[in-house]
């Protein structure tokens, strides 16, 4: 599954144009590479994305093309939730 779809169908960020362009500007990490929105996913990928002032690390459990809200968090799991005192190049 793509990182942008996955973003949008699990909830993690809301629409898919915002998924790629926050992937676009090199905020998102898959397995510790910086990735494109094309960027294919697996079950066990770690994703980090800075979001704003704090960075947030997650791990893939389940891909699904369509989820219902219930179903978008068991998608993954948020691993770690860092805040940051100043934003810095990622």
């Amino acid at each position: 599954m793509r990182l942008d779809k996955f973003l949008k169908v699990s909830r993690i960020i809301k629409r898919r144009t915002l998924a790629k362009e926050i992937s676009s500007e090199g905020r998102i990490e898959v397995n510790g590479r910086a990735a494109k929105a094309s960027t294919g996913l697996a079950v066990g990928d770690t994703l980090v994305i800075r979001f704003g002032r704090s960075i947030v690390t997650y791990e893939i459990l389940e891909l699904n093309e369509k989820a219902k809200k219930e179903e978008a968090e068991r998608m993954y799991k948020v691993l770690n939730e860092e805040k940051i005192e100043k934003e810095s190049d990622f």
